[in-house]
């Protein structure tokens, strides 16, 4: 059966939130929400959950899970704001324990476990959740993150940051943990699914000649068009335009505010015995 998607573009994070449900049984679930973050005033706010709420109530949904592709980097994710909203599990792929592995150092964050606890089911590939009377099935993805899994619910694969928009390529590899083979490898599984399947992609950042966002692709596009990994690019290639072109990616805006969020499922840190609650700045020195 094809699942319903209603999609929300932030254009703030550039990040694409996926609203999926059942047609028949009108159980569904969100993939990747955005909680608002302004930098400069460090001000959060849930306005963007707050309209993918609006229409889980609209269309007279049942919300049963919040589904993280990954840890973001770009965005502060909702996923617990969500949770205590509406009781929806919070879904990832089970390594996201590498990434909490790795960040719980860098920001001192002693309150978290690394093994996961804080999310309330993680996935490995092959696992399969039910939505209504459709499935979850799992791809686990990686190579951008070591946590990245692609989840496929009837004819729509949902990738996140693997693959974008045939026109923009794919993600970066040099986060901790990233890899450009293992990046490229996994995009070869998800461009083995059927040609027709319907990719439903985590960002779009309009690259020149296009002035319309996109999320929605398919397999056979991709295969036929995708800038970095199209049919004939072979791993070795696409390793080395990777790290050439990651060399010269600057960090994500919002890199520091979110990872020490989304490591927390996207809760935040507990405040002080004054009630105020801070994100650090780990300071690197050159």
């Amino acid at each position: 059966m094809t699942p319903q998607v209603q999609t929300f573009f932030d254009k703030a994070t550039s990040t694409a939130t996926h609203l999926v449900s059942d047609p028949a049984t009108r159980v569904a679930a969100v993939i990747d929400p955005v909680l608002d973050f302004e930098p400069k005033a460090a001000r959060l706010s849930t306005g963007s959950a707050d309209a993918v709420l609006a229409a889980v109530h609209d269309q007279g949904l049942t919300l049963a899970y919040v589904l993280e592709t990954h840890a973001h980097a770009d965005h502060l994710s909702a996923a617990d704001y969500i949770r205590r909203e509406t009781g929806a599990q919070v879904v990832i792929g089970a390594e996201i324990t590498q990434v909490q592995k790795a960040f719980i150092p860098r920001f001192e964050a002693d309150d978290v476990a690394d093994d996961g606890r804080v999310f309330d089911r993680l996935l490995a590939e092959g696992d399969v959740l039910p939505l209504g009377s459709l499935d979850i099935g799992v791809l686990h993805t990686p190579g951008h993150t070591p946590a990245c899994v692609t989840y496929l619910i009837g004819d729509a694969a949902f990738v996140g940051d693997t693959l974008f928009m045939p026109d923009y390529g794919t993600a970066r590899a040099d986060f901790p943990g990233g890899d450009a083979a293992t990046l490229y490898r996994s995009t070869r599984k998800i461009l083995a699914l059927p040609e027709t399947t319907r990719i439903f992609v985590g960002h779009d950042y309009l690259p020149a000649g296009r002035d319309t966002f996109a999320w929605q692709t398919t397999v056979a596009e991709q295969r036929a068009r995708n800038v970095h990994v199209h049919d004939g690019v072979d791993e070795a290639a696409f390793v080395t335009m990777r790290e050439a072109r990651d060399a010269t990616l600057a960090a994500p805006t919002l890199i520091l505010p979110s990872l020490q969020v989304n490591i927390r499922a996207g809760a935040l840190p507990p405040a002080t015995a004054a009630g105020n609650v801070f994100l650090r700045l780990p300071v690197t020195q050159a």
